[in-house]
């Protein structure tokens, strides 16, 4: 059985108030349109078609290089009906055809394929039950309970408004009937749209039978048309996001106060404060803990690491054992080998920390190479960059770097050696052996100068 899913994103979206199609806005860092398109790849079907329209290009570009999509432009917005027909031509040879939206982000891949399942016995249609339908399309059952037709919310009568089961939209038919179906749709309607819905009413009298189904949550079939209903699905994805993650063993301080914005791959005993957001992909070894207010971006850490409140950690390694914050931040290229400790204040970019090294409060490690067991003491710097070109700085195992000392590149610390505080080194310092730069402290008699009352 061969299987081809079209995705509706020709709409313009206008009630976004946005110069960004609708179907790229984003939703826990994907747009709508990629989600719907991971949910389709979910079912391995035979060809996935997106018919585009507004912003094609812009929409088309943000897919660029995914193979997989094939592309239907829909030039003038005549109706869902019309939509799906500028796909057949790429659907020939699919058994079955099924339809989906590009701002309905939320559908459950175990929702299509029982959908999918269900079509294999005749027509697949997903409803829903509302306690308020206004605006849906109402879905029309006979005297024995067997779905009819399909009648749109501005076309219903007074008894068919207070019909509460309502079409979402996504529907599963057979393939050799679809084109016949779509040839045969009419505009005669209070929208002047060639409605997809009609093929349904044309289903029934071809005699294939209506199989139902509903979706497990009502935010499966939920669509974005504002920026209210945006931020309505995001949170309700989080909450689902949120979950996954307490059943697989994490414990969340308040699962309403994450969010996840991509992919997260974690270990056991894992402990989440407040206000946590991941970004990217994102992997925790075992019994990792991170503190409140924590970014972590396209991040690699290992077990036993403990990230205290309010640190940012972007493309960085952390090795296990590690310790860093809290207000700590590490930037791309940061790789912490093990057992370090970075703290508060302190920045690091470019920068490989050895096993068990120490990088004190209020510092700033850019493009070094720091050994094992090294101690870099409070204000320390690094010193990169000459104004045109940014130079190493290299510190060996077991050095020992005073506060407050300014690491001037490129420059070599030996193993052993030691830094005194308060010093700028420009030079090589030698293994073993203690360097530093300090004037003659000078004492003189002097009156400090007093406001006039």
């Amino acid at each position: 059985m061969k299987l081809g899913v079209v995705i509706l994103a020709a709409g313009q979206g206008t009630r976004m108030k946005s110069d960004l199609p609708k179907v790229l806005h984003p939703l826990a860092g994907k747009s709508l349109l990629g989600h719907v398109v991971d949910c389709a790849r979910s079912l391995s079907p035979d060809r996935i078609v997106v018919v585009y329209g507004h912003g094609g290009e812009q929409v088309r570009q943000a897919f660029a290089g995914q193979g997989d999509l094939s592309w239907a432009e829909q030039p003038e917005q005549l109706g869902t009906g019309h939509a799906v027909q500028q796909a057949v031509p790429q659907l020939h040879g699919c058994d079955q055809i099924l339809v989906l939206y590009g701002d309905v982000p939320l559908t459950r891949p175990q929702t299509l394929s029982e959908l999918v399942t269900a079509a294999d016995r005749g027509f697949g249609l997903l409803t829903m039950f509302l306690d308020d339908p206004g605006g849906y399309g109402r879905v029309v059952r006979n005297q024995g309970g067997r779905v009819q037709r399909i009648v749109e919310h501005k076309d219903a009568d007074a008894e068919e408004r207070a019909i509460h089961e309502v079409n979402t939209g996504i529907m599963c038919m057979p393939g050799d009937a679809l084109a016949r179906w779509l040839a045969g749709l009419s505009n005669s309607n209070a929208q002047r749209e060639y409605y997809l819905t009609d093929v349904l009413a044309a289903a029934v009298a071809d005699g294939f039978d209506i199989q139902v189904r509903q979706p497990a949550a009502l935010e499966e079939a939920e669509g974005v048309n504002n920026r209210l209903q945006l931020a309505a699905l995001e949170r309700a994805f989080q909450r689902r996001l949120a979950e996954q993650l307490m059943l697989d063993g994490v414990t969340l301080r308040d699962p309403a106060r994450i969010d996840v914005r991509g992919h997260v791959e974690h270990g056991r005993d894992i402990e989440i404060d407040v206000n946590v957001l991941f970004e990217g992909r994102v992997v925790l070894g075992d019994r990792v803990r991170i503190g409140a207010n924590s970014v972590l971006r396209d991040v690699f850490v290992a077990d036993d690491v403990e990230i205290l409140e309010n640190c940012v950690l972007e493309d960085a390694r952390v090795g296990a054992g590690s310790r860093v914050g809290p207000f700590a931040r590490l930037r791309p290229g940061a790789q912490l080998l093990g057992n370090a400790h970075v703290g508060t204040f302190v920045e690091i970019k470019q920068s490989l920390i050895g096993w068990g090294s120490k990088v004190n409060h209020l510092s700033y490690v850019g493009d070094a190479e720091i050994g094992d067991r090294v101690n870099i003491g409070d204000g320390t710097i690094t010193c990169k960059y000459d104004g045109a070109k940014k130079h190493k700085t290299v510190i060996a195992n077991k050095a020992f770097i005073g506060s407050n000392t300014a690491l001037v590149a490129p420059v070599t610390v030996g193993e052993g050696a030691t830094i005194g505080a308060g010093s700028v080194i420009s030079k090589d310092a030698p293994e073993g052996m203690l360097s530093l730069t300090r004037a003659k402290q000078v004492s003189i008699s002097w009156q400090r100068p007093t406001k006039e009352k």
